[in-house]
């Protein structure tokens, strides 16, 4: 066992005896192996919410969303997607905003009403409501 190391070992192939690795579509690569391009599709429409009470809301654009209910606390972008959260005594409303299509302004497609005191749930439609009173 110790002289194997020493003297030519028949039949043990070195990193030069070797063939070099071939990248893919050389000579003697798999011809059955195809490489095709990611196919790249646009995201689905977001499906819009619906409520009795969110009408004027569910479509909006930021401009008229800001004009029914004032600033923004929070304007927070999120890819293509975006999400404003606006807030008065009784609630805190966060509206979902996605492009209805590529390149197009995103238009509120969801929304989420909670109660600023303890964050529990909230109907959306009352929250509309009070905060359009404000």
């Amino acid at each position: 066992m110790s002289l194997a190391g020493c003297g030519g070992a028949e039949g043990v192939k070195t990193a030069a005896s070797r063939p070099a690795p071939q990248p893919p579509g050389a000579q003697g690569a798999n011809p059955q192996v195809v490489v095709r391009p990611p196919l790249r599709t646009p995201p689905p429409a977001a499906k819009r919410q619906v409520a009795p009470g969110l009408e004027g809301v569910i479509g909006a654009t930021v401009n008229e969303l800001t004009g029914q209910f004032g600033t923004a606390r929070l304007d927070v972008y999120e890819g293509d997607a975006r999400k404003l959260q606006f807030v008065g005594s009784a609630c805190v409303l966060d509206v979902f905003l996605y492009p209805p299509a590529p390149g197009r302004e995103p238009e509120a497609t969801y929304v989420e009403a909670r109660r600023a005191s303890d964050a529990q749930d909230v109907s959306d439609a009352a929250c509309i409501a009070a905060l359009r009173r404000r």
